[in-house]
């Protein structure tokens, strides 16, 4: 049964806090029996550092001061001051922190592992030559299968790749390019949430199963956004900015739930991100915040200018003094306290913010 590639031996145990845990072995390296890999797509929200290593400008990149110092107490080139959603999914799924994909080092993959680039988009002219665009994150996710069946071969490979879950946040960068003013409004939408589809399609020809997505957020309710406004409410949503991720949301619901007809053994989890934008920023005690809709890092109105670090075509930056009572960190992108209560509504959320299944039952499925 054994063999010179990483396979399955029918039966080993580890011992674990006192009891005999059942456990699998690929090769050298034995795991849990209910080991699940887990694979990560998209953007900044995802990005765990992946821009650091790519021909870009600052403004794709957070390897610099304060961002990361929470947590790892230097920068990584997450867009947080800490932890970002994949690496509290990951730790819920009894996982480690998942390595970028370009991290110059020798790669396992066989826990997953991380393609996000910051400011990508569904469409490859989205910032097209500053980004990893999803088209290429998906050739490299090619490229990880090829290593692991080297490694594993075919069976254990389909094996590890249908168990996984394929983690993807996209689209809102499409929505800010240039290119969006070329189309009308509905052919805009309907090639941006096309090419989602796409992407979902070529996972699953790859070997792919189990995906867990997030649709657009309220992008009126974004500090940047209010600081463009003269006059905003602090706490309000500008509805104006927020009707394409509504559109978007509406149509890429629809063919999720076409998808689980077409495409065999498909299952999804999608999280409500525009309901739960519009809430915490409205309302932030409700999630023990104290801030909703003013960064944490930026200047002018509600640090709203994308000048956190001083990096960035705007100069000067101011620095809260505690980011875990904010929900943004900076000008778009959530604090580390705001990721681990989007990541815990993901993992264990009701149907109400989640759905058709939660990502912890997609784990264990």
């Amino acid at each position: 049964m054994a063999s010179n590639k990483f396979s399955f031996c029918f039966l080993i145990f580890f011992i674990s806090y006192g009891m005999l845990i059942p456990t699998q072995c690929l090769g050298d390296i034995c795991l849990p029996k209910e080991h699940v890999a887990l694979f990560i797509f998209g953007d900044s929200l995802f990005d765990v550092g992946n821009n650091n290593y790519i021909n870009t400008t600052t403004d794709y990149q957070a390897n610099f001061s304060p961002y990361g110092e929470t947590f790892f107490k230097f920068s990584t080139g997450r867009f947080s001051d800490g932890r970002v959603i994949p690496d509290f999914i990951a730790e819920y799924a009894k996982l480690p922190l998942i390595q970028p994909y370009l991290f110059p080092d020798s790669q396992q993959y066989i826990n997953g592992i991380n393609f996000a680039s910051a400011g990508a988009g569904a469409l490859v002219e989205t910032y097209q030559g500053m980004v990893i665009d999803l088209e290429t994150q998906l050739t490299y996710f090619k490229n990880v299968k090829n290593v692991l069946r080297q490694k594993l071969g075919d069976e254990e490979t389909t094996n590890l790749l249908a168990k996984a879950v394929y983690l993807i946040n996209i689209a809102g960068n499409d929505y800010f390019a240039e290119n969006s003013s070329l189309y009308t409004h509905e052919k805009y939408v309907s090639m941006v949430v096309g090419n989602i589809t796409t992407w979902i399609k070529g996972v699953h020809e790859i070997g792919g199963r189990k995906f867990g997505l997030l649709n657009t957020p309220s992008i009126g309710c974004f500090p940047f956004v209010n600081a463009l406004v003269n006059g905003t409410k602090i706490g309000s949503c500008l509805e104006e900015f927020s009707a394409p991720a509504q559109v978007h949301n509406t149509m890429l619901s629809e063919e999720l739930e076409k998808l689980t007809k077409e495409i065999k053994g498909f299952k999804y989890s999608l999280f409500d991100l525009f309901n739960f934008t519009l809430d915490a920023s409205s309302n932030p005690t409700k999630y023990g915040l104290k801030e909703g809709a003013v960064a944490c890092c930026g200047s002018g109105p509600y640090n709203g200018n994308y000048s956190c670090g001083d990096k960035r075509l705007v100069k000067g930056y101011d620095l809260c003094e505690n980011p875990s009572e904010y929900l943004f960190f900076d000008s778009t992108h959530p604090t580390e306290t705001g990721s681990r209560i989007i990541s815990q509504l993901m993992w264990s959320g009701n149907q109400s913010i989640i759905g058709p299944y939660n990502l912890k039952a997609l784990f264990e499925e």
